[in-house]
């Protein structure tokens, strides 16, 4: 990044070096303003890898920096006072130095600093004092060094800070109850991963606000394998905790208090079998509390303490800090008590708020969440007419039936018989009678005498048996005029005289 920036500057100097042929024509040195060997860049001034063992004592002339880049050398200390003439920074970064300690006054006159960079560095002790000055510091890096210890109110100036890292340390114990004088208003993040973390108070870290809750990385510490420690830490992995879920795997404990005896809780939980689960969970943190109001409605929230509290927070949803008067858009008002007041609710309400109550009588901070639900409405279903529906039901039945009694679905089909119908019929098989009535009207050889002496459908079959010497064995079949072919029960047999029609074989006979 800084020889890119010393190529850039390069660069420009040759190109406006070129480019003024008119010797009378003054060009002004891109290196006027800037410190030796250093890359100067609209407001950012790098000084970054050049090995430098002290801050460059011509810093005074760039007073427009507002980001300064002094990473990658070998820098030992900082003189108090030095960051005087920067009053426009925003942005130091110091990593990957060699400093030991810091030191009284060293950022005194950076007030309007916003990002702090001082991670792989030799850093060993945080003073009371080493970070005075620092209002406005939301971001600080601290990860990479070797600090041990933190002073009680290290943090205590910095009530802006956002992000606050702390990784890859030597630090043996965390005042969680306090954060070493750091609010927990607006911090949202606290690593304070691969340190030497063995005594950590269950009943602080359930304390700690929801919101700083998913921020907090524990992961890579020789935890104590705690029953109450196991089962919070469960409840935050259930919970979707992103600091929790996105590690799971390296949340270790040391089940034999030796560092060789480390167990990954969560992949390996035998280790918690024998923890009594009404034990574990006593004095954990509580749940939230769950409140519903609809869109219009209006919700009144109490930060509940144990004792009076004497300065009352609440952190919205959407992380804004509400005091008093309220939140900004003037939707939310804080009342004189510490009760958080919603006049007209909108879906934009609807999340996590959390209070946070201090005061001298105390224990530790305290903070108590609600979970509010904004819905819409329902509209109201019409009433059910009963009586209306039971007439309408009953005259639906009575044209039903009319329709069955007085709209056969075939009219005058009981004359089918004498005329033709118009009704649709389906086809119906024949019988074997018919077939041996058609067969026998083909092989007869009398012929017929008149149209009047046709058969008829009303014609009487009558079998002759065959046990009569004069027909020879033979059957006749013989066709009354009043035999009905569809009533081929009433048949009957009977003998008869042999006709001209017995000539033929196993004939029949219409007579």
């Amino acid at each position: 990044m800084g020889w890119l920036m010393r190529l850039g500057a390069l660069l420009c100097t040759l190109r406006v070096g070129l480019g003024s042929l008119d010797p009378e024509v003054s060009v002004p040195s891109a290196s006027h303003n800037c410190p030796q060997e250093c890359v100067c860049a609209a407001d950012l001034l790098s000084c970054a890898g050049l090995g430098l063992q002290d801050v460059p004592a011509t810093l005074p002339a760039a007073a427009a920096a507002a980001e300064l880049d002094l990473s990658h050398n070998a820098l030992q200390r900082l003189h108090p006072g030095w960051l005087t003439p920067l009053s426009r920074l925003r942005a130091l970064h110091l990593g990957h130095n060699e400093l030991k300690a810091l030191g009284r006054g060293v950022f005194t006159n950076a007030s309007g600093l916003r990002l702090l960079d001082l991670s792989s560095n030799g850093l060993r002790v945080l003073g009371r004092h080493d970070l005075d000055g620092l209002a406005a510091l939301e971001r600080l890096f601290l990860f990479n060094n070797r600090l041990a210890h933190l002073d009680q109110h290290a943090f205590q100036g910095l009530s802006a800070l956002h992000r606050l890292y702390l990784g890859c340390n030597e630090l043996a114990s965390f005042s969680f109850d306090h954060l070493h004088g750091l609010g927990v208003t607006r911090l949202r993040t606290l690593d304070l991963s691969s340190n030497r973390l063995g005594r950590i108070p269950v009943t602080d870290l359930a304390a700690l606000p929801t919101f700083l809750k998913s921020g907090l990385y524990l992961h890579n510490n020789p935890l104590p394998c705690d029953c109450r420690l196991y089962h919070l830490l469960q409840r935050w992995h259930q919970r979707g905790l992103s600091a929790v879920t996105d590690f799971a795997r390296e949340y270790i404990c040391l089940a034999f208090k030796v560092p060789t005896s480390r167990v990954r809780f969560f992949e390996h939980s035998r280790v918690f079998e024998n923890c009594s689960e009404t034990l574990a969970r006593a004095s954990l943190e509580q749940p939230e509390e769950q409140l519903h109001v609809q869109v219009g409605g209006s919700l009144r929230l109490h930060c509940n303490t144990s004792a009076p509290a004497m300065h009352v927070a609440w952190v919205s949803p959407q992380e804004e800090l509400l005091v008093a008067p309220g939140s900004r858009n003037g939707s939310i008002v804080v009342l004189a008590d510490g009760s958080l007041a919603i006049r007209n609710a909108q879906p934009w309400h609807q999340g996590v708020f959390v209070c946070l109550a201090t005061g001298p009588r105390l224990p530790h901070n305290e903070t108590h969440e609600y979970n509010v639900s904004v819905h819409f409405p329902h509209p109201e279903p019409e009433a059910f007419n009963t009586s209306y529906t039971t007439l309408l039901g009953c005259a639906v039945g009575l044209v039903l039936v009319l329709l069955y009694l007085f709209a056969p679905p075939c009219l005058g089909c009981h004359r089918c018989c004498h005329r033709t119908c118009r009704c649709r019929r389906w086809p119906r098989a024949s019988s074997p009678l018919q077939e041996l009535s058609a067969q026998s009207s083909v092989l007869s050889t009398t012929p017929p005498e008149a149209p009047s002496r046709k058969a008829s459908v009303h014609k009487h079959v009558v079998f002759l048996e065959p046990g009569r010497r004069g027909l020879n064995g033979r059957v006749q079949l013989a066709v009354a005029e009043n035999f009905d072919l569809y009533n081929p029960m009433g048949l009957r047999l009977k003998a008869g005289s042999e006709s001209t029609s017995s000539t033929v074989s196993e004939g029949l006979v219409i007579t």
